[in-house]
């Protein structure tokens, strides 16, 4: 072409240079046009970090950058934010309506999610896209809280638990009046005597609790019991063996009755442990500043989740998992594509090393956690990794029931437990001012009535 093109006159050579051009320029932006439309987009709501610092969109950048390119599937975050209001966004995109959003490929959901949904069937089975071995690849635990109604709904990617955190540097202290030592708190009996010995010494509360409401479904599953009935909640016999340590500590003023978060009461020194989400390391200070302004470092290290002197080693299984959208066959196989990308046991363990987590198979923890947790920078990460791997080895990880009024008691329980034995604590310590100092009888018959009065208050709202 060449050649003839040469042998034309000026202008008819120009012309065809230019016809060349535009042929050229069309058949670019033809083959660009075509590889943009065959690219699969995939959208996601997760709650993992914050738009602009988030792990989990780190991964999702390189899967797009790698795989994604190569396969022609791109992954876009297009909501950050935390799991109460991401429930409520998927329940109101669901309902639709004017205003409300799509929902995305893929969304990060408790089990409470879905079955507050109007129509689980608009959710993947992700049992009609693993393989047996895959399957058999989670931690049994992980994998069966994603099942509901007999279909597999939700697919784990990162689990917590809830373990105490504890200011050593505020326990060191207290230790050396007391002898109190880090092995009487792996019994509830022994943490709340420790709790109760705490408050007479150091004058402020020992204990902050999350999640009281778990502590009393933990502890009856712990012994083969049951804090639920079929319609409400079972408030008799071992729940009154567990109700009656920590009411009476709680009362003496040795647990923390605050509102916030039990690692708001270890940053302003309220308490010196906490029993909370393993997730919220994250939310825990190097320094303790006093109501005074006073600062003080603080040493906090993590310890496994306590049990009852005659039950099993059971822990809270926490953290939501991801769910995926049926929309087609092709979309379905991008997102599939991406989360067993994801899942790959070292890629996981990378990320949930740096969101404080614990990772979701069994080959993550045996054979790639152990090396992460050696090259982590933060004391209190690494101290809280080395109770992750303890845990897997010696504990059996508790799932809650799905019941339809689960929500609704989780809630009216812990919005009125703690109010109400605030309330008995104030009477407890103008009760106890008009007894007589050396009468030990007196006081525990005021801390029986105190609790009992608490704890048929608490049947009467729940029940």
């Amino acid at each position: 072409m060449r050649e003839r093109i040469m042998g034309l006159p000026n202008k008819k050579r120009l012309l065809s240079i230019a016809l060349v051009f535009v042929l050229l320029f069309s058949m670019l932006s033809g083959c660009s046009n075509s590889s943009e439309s065959d690219i699969v987009s995939i959208t996601i709501w997760h709650v993992y970090g914050e738009q602009s610092d988030s792990p989990l969109n780190d991964l999702i950048d390189e899967f797009n950058s790698t795989v994604g390119k190569q396969k022609g599937i791109n992954v876009k975050a297009t909501k950050v934010s935390d799991t109460n209001t991401l429930h409520e966004a998927v329940l109101k995109s669901e309902q639709g309506g004017p205003g409300t959003e799509e929902l995305p490929d893929i969304f990060v959901a408790y089990p409470k999610t879905v079955l507050a949904m109007k129509n689980q069937d608009l959710l993947v089975d992700f049992n009609d896209y693993l393989t047996e071995e895959e399957k058999n690849s989670f931690i049994d635990d992980f994998l069966a809280e994603g099942e509901i109604n007999g279909k597999l709904r939700i697919l784990p990617i990162a689990k917590s638990t809830e373990v105490l955190f504890v200011n050593k540097t505020l326990f060191d202290k207290f230790s050396e009046k007391s002898g109190a030592t880090l092995d009487d708190l792996s019994t509830w009996e022994g943490l709340f005597s420790t709790a109760v010995k705490y408050r007479e010494q150091m004058g402020r509360p020992f204990l902050a609790d999350d999640y009281l409401f778990n502590y009393f479904q933990l502890g009856l599953a712990s012994m083969d019991e049951s804090l639920f009935t079929d319609t409400s909640l079972m408030m008799e016999d071992d729940f009154v063996k567990l109700w009656d340590p920590f009411a009476k500590s709680a009362i003496k003023g040795a647990v923390w009755m605050g509102s916030g978060y039990a690692s708001e009461a270890l940053r302003t020194g309220d308490a010196a442990v906490s029993f909370a989400s393993s997730a919220g390391v994250m939310y825990y200070s190097d320094t303790v500043t006093y109501e005074d302004n006073t600062t003080e470092d603080m040493e906090l290290i993590t310890l496994p989740c306590p049990t009852y002197e005659s039950g099993k080693k059971l822990a809270m299984n926490r953290g939501a998992g991801l769910c995926l959208l049926k929309t087609d066959e092709v979309r379905e196989e991008a997102a599939m594509t991406f989360l067993r990308w994801l899942l790959e046991p070292d890629r996981n363990v990378n990320f949930v090393t740096k969101a404080g987590y614990m990772p979701v198979t069994e080959k993550g923890f045996s054979d790639y956690l152990p090396d992460a947790v050696g090259t982590l920078e933060s004391p209190r990460y690494k101290s809280l990794y080395k109770t992750f791997m303890e845990m897997q080895q010696e504990y059996s990880f508790y799932t809650p029931p799905q019941v339809s009024f689960y929500l609704d008691k989780e809630t009216l329980f812990e919005k009125n437990v703690r109010q109400l034995l605030a309330e008995e604590a104030d009477i407890y310590i103008s009760e106890v001012d008009k007894a007589s100092s050396t009468d030990a009888s007196a006081d525990d018959k005021i801390l029986d009535t105190l609790s009992s009065d608490a704890m048929e208050k608490l049947k009467d709202i729940v029940e």
